[in-house]
């Protein structure tokens, strides 16, 4: 049985792939696996307590795993146990069995250069940016690595030692905090007994985090008409077709009180360019009037001759923490994301509106 709770699994190629000729990995350390083998299977492992290995059975099985358990052993995701499934790819989880990851662990390539323990984070910290002193050691690690930089962002996650990342083209993935390990699972969550979905409150505080990274002048705002009820945040491109249905709701949501600020998230190959123009508009009216032109009309307004800067790419960059999978992206101000038609009377139930 695999977890029905998880997001479609991006692929860790895009992260591992790409590296130097000198800087592949020994077959020793290759992790191509198939689903079900153990990974650590070629390396000494310290045993787990028989009662650590009886929860963990009960709660996975409480929770709905039918699989056979082969193994339980220590993870290379720090404060985490590998649970290994017959034919299916592993899982690992927390000692008191509420987060869980399905996916098998990647070895980081790279040379280790930093090799001290980073310090773990705390429950205050879940859904925040890493420090500057941990991304900073974590990136020394990650050489061999491509698509790894400065703009990279990191959060820590539930789990002490383990930290949530995305590329700059917003694809998700998980590590440990020495960089030693990578998985393109995410963070699912079991209460009471059952698997309830990815964990919400780290989601819900990382998209909160991004939105007060994002330079508030760089958004295109359109301000609630009437008493403000709601404020939302919208990922948009000039060129997708639900965008541009989305926008022409935009007048009907100003008047029932709700705040759209939209982030330029050009994902169509001609869109950087269009809103680059766009975005390249003298003041915020008119900025907003081209992009109003653009949604509803289609027509693109060019930038200026003399407008030399790239007022999308620094926002588009922050907004990869959001890891939108499609536009139109949608968000509360408290960062829990609309997953529905948002032609649908659920939306406005969404918002907390009539």
């Amino acid at each position: 049985m695999t977890l029905p709770v998880l997001k479609s699994a991006s692929l860790i190629s895009v992260i591992l792939l790409a590296t130097t000729a000198c800087a592949q990995p020994s077959s020793a350390d290759a992790t191509s696996t198939q689903p079900g083998q153990n990974s650590q299977s070629s390396q000494t492992v310290e045993a787990v307590s028989s009662t650590v290995d009886k929860r963990l059975r009960q709660v996975l099985t409480q929770a709905g795993i039918k699989t056979q358990i082969t193994a339980i052993v220590p993870s290379k995701l720090p404060n985490m146990y590998q649970v290994d499934l017959a034919g299916q790819l592993p899982l690992h989880i927390t000692e008191d069995g509420k987060y869980v990851i399905q996916g098998e662990l990647q070895k980081n390539p790279s040379k280790r250069v930093v090799t001290k323990t980073p310090v773990r984070s705390t429950s205050a910290q879940v859904g925040k940016p890493v420090s500057a002193s941990v991304k900073s050691d974590m990136l020394a690690n990650m050489a061999a690595l491509k698509n790894m930089s400065a703009k990279t962002p990191f959060f820590y996650t539930a789990v002490p030692g383990v930290i949530w990342g995305a590329t700059l083209e917003g694809v998700p993935f998980l590590l440990s905090d020495d960089a030693q390990y990578i998985t393109d699972g995410e963070i699912s969550v079991i209460e009471n007994g059952q698997f309830i979905g990815l964990d919400e409150n780290f989601e819900k505080r990382k998209n909160q985090s991004v939105f007060a990274t994002l330079d508030k002048s760089q958004l295109i705002t359109y301000p609630a008409t009437s008493a403000e009820r709601a404020v939302i945040y919208i990922a948009d491109d000039v060129n997708c077709p639900y965008c541009r249905l989305f926008h022409k709701q935009v007048p009907m949501l100003n008047a029932k009180g709700v705040t759209v600020n939209v982030i330029g998230y050009p994902i169509y190959e001609a869109s950087p360019a269009q809103m680059r123009g766009i975005w390249c508009q003298a003041d915020e009216d008119s900025r907003r009037q081209a992009f109003d032109k653009a949604m509803l009309t289609g027509e693109m307004t060019p930038a200026s001759a003399n407008c030399n800067t790239d007022h999308i790419t620094p926002n588009r960059e922050i907004a990869a923490g959001l890891a939108v999978m499609a536009t139109p992206a949608i968000y509360r101000e408290d960062g829990v994301l609309y997953q529905a038609s948002f032609e649908s009377p659920e939306f406005l139930e969404f918002l907390g509106i009539e």
